[in-house]
Order: C-alpha cells, then structure tokens, then sequence
C-alpha cells in the first residue's frame, strides 16, 4: 500500500514554464557577467590589465578547485532544486560586493564565490532535465533549455547597456539579486516529487522510484575514450573562445572612453543572439543532423571567428563577428549535457562527468585569461586573436580524429 503512494516518475504535476523561467533567470547569469566584470574594472575603475588578468585567474582557478566535487555532489543529493537556489543567493550577493566595493581583495573574494556556485547552473539544471524527461525527449528539450538561457542572457546584456547608459555600470551588479530571487522562485517551483532521481545522475530508471546507489565505480570515467577526449576538447575550446568577447570588449572600450560596457552589451547581445539561434537549431534538429557534425561545424565557427578578427577594427565589423562566435560555442553548449548523458548512461555518475567537463572548461577560461592579456601586452590584440584561432583549430582536429560516435549521431 505504502508504494501506492510514491510520486509518479513523469513530470504530470510539473509545468514546464517553471524549467523554462529557470533557465531564463538564472542558468547562465554567472557567463553572461563574465565580460562585465572585466571590462567594468578596466575601463570604469581604471585597474590596470595585469590586475584584472590575476583576478580573473586567481578567482577562476579557486572556483574551477570546486567544479568536480561539486558535480560528485550533485549525484548523491536529493536536493538539487535547494542547491540551485542557494547559489543563486551567493551569486547576488557577488555582485552586490563588486558594485560596493571594488577593491582588489573583496573583488578577489566575491569573483571566487560566483566562480564556485556558477559551476552549479548548468549541471544541475541539467539534472533536473534528465530527472524530468525520457531519453527520447533529451535533444529537443536540452535544446530548449539552452535557448531560454540564450534568450535570458540576451535580455541582460540589453538590461545592461540600458543601465549603463542611463544611470551607471556599477548599476548592471545591483540588478543581479533580483534575477537571482526570480531564479530561486523557479527553481523551487519544480516538485520534488517530479524528479527521477536515479535518472538524474545518470542511472536507469528502477521500478519504485527510490534512489540507487552508482551502477559503476566512478573511475570508469576516467577508462573512457569519449570521455577523455570530449574533456580534453572542452578545454581547448574554451580557451580559444572565452577571450574573443573579453578582448574586443576592451579593444573598443580603450577606442571609446566611457563607452566601455554598452560596446560590450553590444557584442554579447550579438553573441547571445547566435547561442540562441544554435540553441534552437539543437532542439529542432539535433538528432536528425547528428551531435558529432553540428559540434565539428561549432569549432569551426571559432576558428574562422578567430581568423577574421584580425582582419579589421571597424565597430560593426567586430561586434558583428560575435554572431560566428555564438553559434560555434552555443552548439557546443547546447549540446554537451546532451551527448554526456550519452557517454555515462548507465554509469551513476552523469553529474560528476559534468563536473569534470566543467572542471577543464574552467581551467581553459582561466588559463586564457592571464595569457591573452600578457599576450596583448606583449604582442599586441592581433596575434592573441591569432592564437585564439589555433587553439580552436587544435580542437576541431582533436574532436575529428579521436571521437568515438555516440548512440545519437546520425549516419
């Protein structure tokens, strides 16, 4: 009798609106501040580039520390929804500190702690997905998040340039404790109940509904060859595409003083607006198309971004470029906690290879971002954009010759 009462695995009572305002409000808030936060130090508060390059390292290294065990975590709780909202609270308050306090120290500290729950985000939003829907429904409805997450980092970057342009920059932090709240509304109107929680790290389904233990130790992870390279290709990509927005948001903002954050609004906008068009490419026809192709033409597009930034300083040329740039890493995005559930199905440990993958996307985002500055410093912006295409091309070749298809690639 008592099982009779246990919550069905199907979502019947759950409104998708609620995942969807989530992803909106909060998935990816933490990568759509990232060039914000540089460029309001550099070109607001005058901090001299070697100085934001440590911060950026310094916070990005203790954040990146926490990635996998955070992801191992994920796996074991029941209470994703609650660690979802609590690190929506420590990311307001964040960005609350920047905009008070702006020294180097409380910077230091507050850029660390949005580093350490924005590795939360997207692996648990992730979870809940896997928890809430069948493996047949995961490409359209992972594509689906991804493009509510574009649309709401689009919504900040025009909220952003707004604010700067008619109050000030430091009021793009104050605004980001609001979208927390509204995100921690969404994310705990998902019920619990709703959530396969077997499913949710990766195991398949039982019967009953009760969470499992792993089906595999979890070094088998490490035994993978998909895994091993689709890590080790998350890490050059990033480092090849996190420091193309960075570095035109600061070429334009050295160009035209006191218009530093509204030209970077500017080339997220144009950034976003391509994840978002990937996005939406992902959920109509990943499947059909086939994750392996969609993810090589995704580093190409870096590639050819890289390249063609070193080819003029125009306004429009480089803000434009950004289009290319979101549609490479929003293909990739998209598609990562899509083919990982491949890669671990049945393993237990879905979340913990998140919090790998993300562990060495963080590692390629912080890496890069001490190296382009001392890059430009030393060599000038074009041949750190050159360097950012090489690296790209790198990992286009790698994820070529050493991928091993997945279950979902089309023929």
């Amino acid at each position: 009798m008592a099982a009779a009462r246990l919550p069905r695995l199907r979502p019947t009572t759950f409104h998708v609106p609620s995942l969807d305002a989530l992803n909106f409000l909060a998935a990816d808030v933490r990568g759509a501040l990232g060039p914000y936060v540089t460029v309001y130090l550099a070109t607001e508060r005058h901090w001299d580039l070697a100085a934001v390059g440590l911060v950026t390292t310094l916070g990005g290294w203790i954040g990146l520390l926490a990635q996998t065990p955070l992801g191992a975590l994920l796996d074991a709780t029941r209470r994703k929804r609650g660690m979802i909202a609590a690190a929506l609270g420590v990311l307001g308050a964040g960005a609350l500190v920047i905009a008070l306090w702006p020294a180097f120290w409380p910077v230091l500290a507050a850029n660390a702690l949005m580093q350490v729950v924005g590795g939360i985000f997207q692996p648990a939003v992730a979870a809940l997905t896997v928890g809430l829907f069948a493996r047949r429904e995961l490409t359209r409805r992972m594509g689906r998040n991804a493009a509510f997450s574009r649309a709401g980092n689009l919504f900040i970057a025009a909220l952003a340039a707004l604010l700067a342009w008619r109050f000030s920059a430091r009021d793009v932090f104050l605004v980001v404790p609001l979208l927390s709240l509204g995100g921690m509304a969404a994310a705990l109107s998902i019920p619990h109940g709703a959530i396969d929680l077997r499913r949710a790290r990766g195991l398949h389904p039982a019967a009953d509904g009760k969470d499992g233990g792993p089906a595999a130790w979890w070094r088998t992870l490490f035994g993978s060859r998909a895994m091993i390279v689709f890590a080790a290709t998350s890490l050059l990509i990033e480092f090849a595409s996190a420091p193309l927005l960075t570095m035109v948001g600061q070429l334009l903002g050295a160009a035209h003083p006191g218009l530093g954050v509204e030209m970077t609004s500017g080339c997220v906008m144009v950034q976003q607006a391509g994840m978002l068009a990937a996005a939406l490419a992902v959920g109509w026809r990943g499947d059909r198309w086939g994750h392996r192709r969609l993810l090589l033409a995704g580093f190409a597009l870096v590639v050819v971004q890289g390249v063609l930034t070193t080819l003029g300083n125009r306004v429009t040329w480089l803000i434009g470029l950004q289009m290319l740039g979101g549609l490479g890493t929003g293909l990739f995005n998209a598609l990562t906690p899509r083919v990982l559930s491949d890669v671990t199905a049945g393993s237990g440990h879905y979340n913990l290879a998140q919090g790998i993958a993300a562990t060495l996307r963080a590692l390629g985002v912080t890496s890069s971002g001490l190296a382009v500055e001392l890059a430009v410093k030393r060599f000038g912006y074009g041949l750190a954009f050159a360097g950012c295409a090489g690296v790209a091309a790198l990992a286009l070749a790698l994820f070529w010759l050493a991928m091993p298809r997945t279950q979902q690639d089309a023929s």
